[in-house]
Order: C-alpha cells, then structure tokens, then sequence
C-alpha cells in the first residue's frame, strides 16, 4: 500500500523501552527488539530506547539490531544519552539529549506512545509505569497498581485469596539488615507449616530465576544469599509432586475480557530454571528475533522452549484455568496482556494460580496466534495496545491546574 505525505506526517510516534537495571535486561532486549520490529510501520514510526544495566537511557539506529549487545566503546559514538521530561504539560513524551551540543540547545525527542517491555525490577514492576503517569505519556501494558501487585508474588497472594482463586499456602523470607544469613533455628520455623521439600524463590523476579528445591533447612539456608542478592525477599511454597504448568494470556478487548490459547510448557527436570526456559536451544543464541505479522502454526514463542499448545485437558481444568484468569484480571481493573501461570499435580488434578507476569516475554504474542478459529497475530495484538494506551491516558487526564478552585490557598497569575 502506498503511503502519501500526508500519511507520513500523521505517523503517531512510539518508543519501545526495554533493558533496564534487572537480573531479566538480557530477555527484556530480546522482547523489546521483537515489539519493534512487530509494529506495524504504516501506522507508527518507532523509536527505540534503551536502558543500560547502569541505569543510563540512550536512542538511535543502532539499538534496533540484537548483535549490537552489549554496546561497545565504538556503539557507544552513535547513540545519544537521553533523559525524559517529566512535566506532563501536553500528552506525549519528550526526551532530552542530557549533552548539549556545541551550538544551539539539545534536540528534544517527541514520541507520541510509550511500549514498556521490561522483565522484573524497576520496569515490570510498576516503576516506570508510575514515571510514565507522572510525565502523562500514554503507555501500554498493565497499569502502576496492577503492575506493583503482580510483580510481587507475596500480595498477588493476598489478591487471589480475597477472591477465591486458589493458591498455594507459603512462606514469605524477608533479607536481613545485615547479611544474607538468617539462622537455621529462625529459618525452620518459617519453612515448619509447608513441608519439605519445599519451593524457594524470588518474591519479585520472574523468568525462573534463583527457583530453588529443598528437602531441608540447611539447603533453605543455602540457597537465599543467591536469591538476597537480586531480591529483598524471597517466598517459600510447598512442592508439587508430578508438576505440570499451564499458562495463559488475558486482555480486554472492546469491553470484553477474552483469554488466549493454553499453553502448557515442556520440562525435561522437576523446574524449568532459567537456562532451560530461555536458553534451550543448545547453542545459547536464545531468541529468533521478530514476531510474526501472519500466522505461523508453529510459533516459537520468546525462544525455543518446547511446548505444548491448546493441550489436551479436561473441560472442566480448561474452564477453571479461563475463569481464573479472567477473575484475576478484572479484580485488578487489567489493562495490557499478562500471562497467567498455573501449576498443576498431573495425577490429582489439583491445580494452583502461580504467579501473574504483567509484561511476559514476547508480550506472549504466540498464544494469541494459536486461539482457534480467532488468531491475533503480533502486529494487531500491539495495534491493540497501543490504542489501549492512548485511551487509558485519556481517562485519566485532569485540568492544567489540579487544584479545584475552592481548594486554591495561592494566587493565581494570568
């Protein structure tokens, strides 16, 4: 289709942030380079930026090609360090080159929509949807509270007991003040109530990281410095025997809540850890870049873990795995499209709510692309949410002056 001038200057602007100071920043640049690549360019033009581990914020070109990471001394000379304005004046974001040049002001970056596709701390977890509120740039995915609940299992917990989903009993491990050694006396009683073996894992980490199974205390012990290292916490479920996982996305769609294909992942041990679930393709290369904008019936997901997708169950698990999901997303006004995790005992049929990831990898395009007789494929899935954050933005809007005025104690000038 041909594109005339018009067309082109209409172009809404989004910028795709990924990376980010998390133990996830590896997954996050995988997913965030699909999202770019996935977005259709008839309708945005696309501008990545990048978060270091350090912290540091950068645009240009360069970030959009995967054998580009880690940025080297030279890749560094082509990309230009940014900062976001925070004023929230007019809808929409601006980035500000944080060197000014040699003549003349710094450049500003307009972006029209923002796509978070960060994994984990200070981005999946309601961090930067918050900075994102505060600068009123309209942004997709999971909002401030929903992603802060989520992202940490303990109160998704209280979440899904408030409402009758079911979960697993566990055990919330705080780090110390000082250290990461907590007694063995102090750690059993903790761990007493669930059994052994038990689950250990990170409160606020996804991906599988640091999952760990003990069969007593001393292995409990042993295992959390690894996990205090990258968490404040940690939490201790029981362990299900004959585990199997099921996983499914959920989003709203023109009022309407609708769930994705099952999936439910293959596991040649007892866990899927992290080198498994995104490293299994034996070579360590990880992803294959680029989410497809037609239907593959093979689709390889995030990366090459193998799966089983719409998996033979009863009708009555596939129906409590939908109606689960669906609770869950609309007690917590959901926006975006989560993944929801189940773990199940093959043999007994019991099956447990896990955890809920607000930005999953691939924004789990690849379940959408499976739904029978109804594909989504990757291109319209982020149409969608993009479209979504224009008008969630524009339910929260508020005047230039917040302050009502009968509440206003200072002078107004102008």
């Amino acid at each position: 289709m041909s594109q005339t001038k018009k067309d082109i200057i209409n172009k809404k602007t989004v910028a795709v942030f990924f990376g980010g100071r998390s133990p996830e920043h590896d997954v996050s640049v995988i997913s965030g380079l699909q999202v770019l690549q996935a977005l259709d360019n008839q309708l945005y033009k696309t501008i990545p930026v990048y978060i270091a581990p350090d912290g540091s914020w950068y645009v240009g070109d360069i970030l959009r090609r995967r054998e580009n990471y880690m940025l080297s001394a030279d890749d560094m000379k082509q990309v230009i360090e940014v900062t976001l304005d925070v004023k929230g004046a007019v809808r929409g974001g601006v980035l500000i080159p944080k060197k000014t040049p040699l003549f003349g002001a710094p450049k500003p970056i307009f972006f029209d929509i923002a796509i978070p596709v960060f994994h984990g701390l200070y981005g999946e977890d309601g961090n930067i949807q918050g900075l994102f509120e505060l600068a009123n740039v309209p942004y997709a995915g999971m909002r401030t509270k929903a992603s802060a609940i989520l992202m940490d299992k303990v109160t998704t917990k209280y979440l899904l007991n408030a409402i009758d989903v079911p979960a697993l009993p566990y055990s919330m491990i705080k780090r110390p003040d000082d250290g990461y050694i907590i007694p063995e006396d102090e750690l059993g009683l903790m761990l007493e109530p669930l059994g052994y073996p038990c689950i250990i894992k990170p409160a606020h980490l996804g991906s599988s990281i640091g999952v760990s199974k003990v069969n007593n205390v001393e292995q409990a012990k042993a295992c959390l410095p690894v996990i205090f290292e990258f968490d404040d916490a940690a939490i201790a479920e029981p362990f299900v025997e004959n585990l199997v996982e099921y996983n499914v996305s959920v989003a709203r769609v023109n009022g309407e809540i609708v769930t994705s294909a099952i999936e439910r992942p293959k596991a040649a041990d007892e866990l899927l850890d992290f080198k498994q679930k995104y490293m299994s393709g034996g070579n360590g290369e990880g992803a294959k870049l680029g989410g497809s904008k037609t239907f593959t019936t093979a689709s390889e997901g995030m990366l090459s873990l193998t799966r089983d997708i719409n998996p033979d169950i009863s009708s009555e698990m596939e129906a409590n795995i939908r109606k689960w999901a669906v609770a869950m997303f609309d007690a917590i006004d959901g926006t975006g499209v989560p993944r929801i995790d189940f773990i199940s005992n093959e043999k007994t049929g019991e099956i447990w709510m896990n955890e809920v990831n607000p930005c999953p990898g691939s924004l789990g395009y690849f379940l959408w692309e499976a739904v029978e007789n109804n594909p989504v494929f990757f291109t319209d899935l982020l149409t969608s949410m993009v479209a979504e954050a224009l008008i969630e933005n524009q339910k929260r809007m508020i005047p230039h002056d917040p302050v009502p005025e009968g509440a206003r104690l200072l002078k107004r000038v102008g």
